[in-house]
């Protein structure tokens, strides 16, 4: 096996994980799931069938990550997190075949008990603030907070907050990586 797994771990049939990862104690990772290299699954995370996780993602103690989650390389899941993928739920109405889809892109941050409603994609390197609820999509490099969670800025690849001169340029105060913000969009800076 080239990956660890607690004894008090399940890890179901059908799995593919990937090298160097490792799962702590009383996890689940269920049925058909994808776990890329060196991920790192904490206490107590259920990953429902067929979550895809890239390489390098880290999810806190006590996370649900329900089927129609898919995470790109480099995702951070704060403690107690969770994912949902039915929005209407009802005990005695069966809405397996109305699953809707979540993707997280590369670099994301998700804060403790923050809440992702399905449907609702967040964009590479966003940041998701501890106890938002997120109801709708997230850009790339954005600051989400608050319930229903709303932006208040844009966030390096480091995780610092920008902020943007007259021009539209702003410099990560951690890496000095330039980012430029143009109709709503925020990218790298090719003037670097």
């Amino acid at each position: 096996m080239h990956y660890f797994a607690h004894e008090s771990a399940y890890v179901d049939d059908g799995c593919t994980i990937g090298e160097g990862t490792k799962i702590w104690h009383f996890s689940h990772i269920m049925a058909d799931c994808r776990i890329g290299n060196n991920c790192n699954i904490g206490q107590n995370v259920v990953i429902s069938p067929g979550v895809v996780l890239g390489n390098n993602v880290k999810i806190q103690n006590n996370v649900s990550v329900y089927t129609g989650v898919t995470c790109d390389d480099d995702v951070f899941m704060g403690p107690s997190c969770v994912f949902t993928n039915v929005i209407n739920p009802r005990s005695a109405v069966n809405r397996k075949s109305e699953y809707m889809k979540t993707h997280v892109g590369k670099g994301a941050s998700i804060g403790a008990n923050a809440t992702i409603v399905c449907g609702n994609d967040i964009g590479q390197y966003a940041f998701i603030g501890a106890g938002a609820v997120v109801t709708r999509y997230v850009p790339d490099y954005a600051l989400f907070i608050g319930n229903p969670a709303r932006q208040t800025g844009w966030m390096s690849r480091h995780g610092q907050k920008l902020s943007f001169d007259a021009e539209g340029y702003a410099n990560c105060p951690e890496s000095g990586e330039k980012y430029i913000i143009k109709e709503g969009r925020v990218s790298l800076s090719l003037d670097c």
